[in-house]
């Protein structure tokens, strides 16, 4: 069993959940997926940060920086950072908030990213894309590159055409289809 597939089998066990439910979106859906059941698992950290590293290198990015909106982003970030650690291709992880904090240094944007990082933004689970678009304005306007999106699951149907209006790749680690398709067979 490959890396992915051990992911794919976790995220199954640990993050689908089927019956009635209603999305960040607003949409209704008859399944939900609650990514941070896995990734904030010990098992999900080190699988995720595997998988994701892995399609970095084989989309041929070369970030400096991984992160995304708070909280469903962070862990997959930090997972990513760590892995590239131990590969010795650092990428290091950032947060983007929901909005400043209104003490201390009033920071948007947590974890050192400076304005010449080249960034990919990461998002748990996608619904719309839109979500990790603000973010992706948040980390423009403070003057980082933006090189593409990372998601461990796309249920999005049109979330592609929206990031490549903006010039930027979509990597989906698994579809919300495909893990329905599984956990239903299950």
């Amino acid at each position: 069993m490959t890396t992915k597939d051990e992911l794919r089998k976790l995220l199954i066990e640990r993050s689908v959940r089927l019956g009635d439910f209603t999305l960040a979106s607003g949409a209704k859906s008859d399944y939900y997926i609650d990514a941070r059941r896995t990734t904030m698992s010990a098992e999900g950290q080190r699988l995720v940060g595997r998988v994701a590293y892995a399609a970095i290198q084989d989309h041929g990015l070369d970030p400096t920086h991984v992160g995304g909106l708070t909280m469903g982003a962070d862990p997959i970030a930090y997972a990513i950072a760590h892995v590239s650690a131990l590969e010795g291709w650092i990428i290091d992880g950032f947060s983007v908030r929901k909005s400043a904090k209104d003490h201390g240094t009033g920071q948007r944007i947590e974890g050192g990213l400076p304005k010449d990082a080249r960034a990919l933004m990461v998002e748990d689970t996608m619904t719309t894309g839109l979500s990790t678009l603000k973010a992706i304005d948040v980390v423009r306007a403070h003057g980082a590159e933006v090189l593409g999106v990372i998601t461990l699951v796309n249920r999005s149907e049109d979330a592609a055409a929206l990031y490549n209006a903006q010039g930027l790749p979509l990597i989906s680690l698994y579809t919300g289809k495909e893990l329905l398709e599984a956990a239903q067979s299950s």
